[in-house]
């Protein structure tokens, strides 16, 4: 049977990279810092719908709890560029600290004197959360709605622990560090072209390497899992095994995204491990087309930038209006504005669960 031009691969691939070819040029065509900022912030933003997208649209595990790996590596990025500015010797405590009547630096805090090792925790350590959690639920064969209760209830507790904590986070004031991040001997304004490139790098990087991941055996593996996890299991496939690595994937994902979102903002706070960020999530990946990497992205830039321009005159009914949207998508576009494309081009419905099924019994 012919393949139609959506389910072409070298097509999917060359739109895939004329879509970040045309974003990395945006701040040749715009040379207003806070417009490129405030895409910046669209685009990290997607990097977050992205990893809503690969464990729910490809896996299947609704996950209310993104925002956990994000929000975290928030503070780990936050702690980090702090560190930078505060000298060892003379200033080695943040202000916040002494005003919270801390005479002296948390061992939290002292790993991050090395801009290094605090990007490596920043992502390490959201990273081997998630693999615990994934590693705690899926051995227990938890699923459906009883994955999204705990995701939530997780990302509630460390929300309290942000907010309480206040000498070692700043509560719910947030941390502000002094100057933009640094690295190389150079600082990366946060309203400039460079920190705009970087987060472009990392949404392509990320997506790209996620899309090969599914057009693999074990996308596929995992499409089935999806599907039916039972048949999968009778086929001989250890399923808490692909569903730990998934839910380890978004979470590096989501841990990516805190770090550029500290990067372009300068500021951390509890709101970035509010539920509502990561319903919001949700929100743009279902908007977009949850079965597709892309779709998850155009909605995350679409969503956003409607309540950019709307969010203050809307401001105390916003999130009603999301609410409609959602459902309204749910409803009447199942596969996200996305699906529509693919009705365009190939006028029929992606691959059927069966076939996906098929496909795995021809690569095991």
């Amino acid at each position: 049977m012919k393949q139609s031009l959506y389910q072409n691969r070298k097509a999917q691939w060359a739109a895939y990279l004329a879509v970040f070819a045309l974003l990395a040029m945006v701040p040749l065509y715009f040379d207003n810092p806070f417009v490129i900022n405030q895409i910046a912030r669209y685009t990290v933003m997607a990097m977050l719908a992205v990893s809503v997208s690969l464990v729910w649209g490809y896996g299947g595990i609704l996950s209310l709890g993104q925002g956990l790996a994000f929000g975290l590596a928030g503070y780990g990025m936050a702690m980090t560029m702090q560190m930078q500015y505060q000298n060892p010797e003379t200033d080695p405590i943040p202000s916040f600290m002494l005003t919270n009547e801390l005479d002296y630096l948390p061992w939290l805090w002292e790993p991050f004197w090395s801009t290094p090792v605090g990007l490596f925790l920043t992502l390490a350590v959201p990273t081997a959360i998630f693999m615990g959690i994934g590693i705690l639920m899926f051995q227990a064969r938890v699923a459906g709605v009883f994955v999204a209760i705990m995701t939530l209830a997780i990302l509630a507790a460390w929300y309290s622990m942000a907010y309480d904590m206040q000498p070692y986070t700043a509560g719910f004031n947030g941390i502000s560090p002094p100057l933009p991040f640094q690295i190389f001997g150079y600082l990366i304004d946060p309203y400039g072209a460079p920190a705009f490139w970087i987060c472009v790098a990392f949404l392509a990087l990320l997506t790209c390497g996620a899309k090969f991941l599914m057009q693999s055996k074990f996308g596929l593996v995992v499409q089935s899992i999806r599907d039916d996890a039972e048949r999968a299991r009778f086929l001989g496939y250890n399923v808490a095994y692909y569903q730990v690595l998934l839910f380890t994937l978004s979470g590096f994902i989501a841990a990516s995204a805190g770090l550029c979102w500290v990067m372009v903002v300068q500021y951390v706070s509890p709101t970035s491990l509010e539920l509502s960020l990561s319903i919001s999530a949700v929100v743009w990946a279902a908007v977009g087309g949850r079965l597709s990497l892309m779709g998850a992205i155009l909605g995350a830039f679409l969503v956003n930038g409607i309540q950019s321009y709307m969010g203050d005159e809307l401001q105390q009914i916003w999130m009603i209006i999301l609410g409609f949207i959602f459902i309204g998508v749910v409803l009447f576009l199942p596969r996200g504005l996305i699906g529509v494309v693919e009705k365009i081009f190939s006028g029929k419905a992606a691959t059927t669960d069966a076939k996906v099924i098929a496909q795995v019994r021809e690569v095991a």
